[in-house]
């Protein structure tokens, strides 16, 4: 399993368009061959800012299963006219304990 963070700014005074585009394109990221969970959580202290979390069979089923098909461009069309800034996307495993 592979973790995709995505750290997303989104322009101030959009953050509940924002967040209605997101809850429209939520099907579009969750449906794709793959993907285990999706989440997006909105920052206190910082309210512009949103982490979009998603759990991946592997960073190939988010590269190949969703980036490269369709359904990204269907998902960055809700989404982008809303970021201030590209978003910071990394990819991370757990570390055993």
């Amino acid at each position: 399993m592979v973790l995709e963070v995505a750290l997303i700014d989104v322009v101030p005074g959009q953050e509940e368009a924002f967040a209605s585009a997101y809850a429209k394109g939520h099907e579009v990221l969750a449906g794709t061959p793959g993907c285990r969970s999706v989440r997006m959580t909105r920052g206190i202290e910082s309210p512009t800012r949103f982490v979009l979390i998603v759990e991946w069979d592997s960073v190939a089923a988010h590269e190949q299963n969703f980036r490269a098909t369709e359904r990204f461009t269907t998902w960055r069309s809700l989404i982008g006219p809303y970021f201030a800034g590209p978003p910071v996307v990394e990819h991370f495993t757990d570390v055993p304990a």
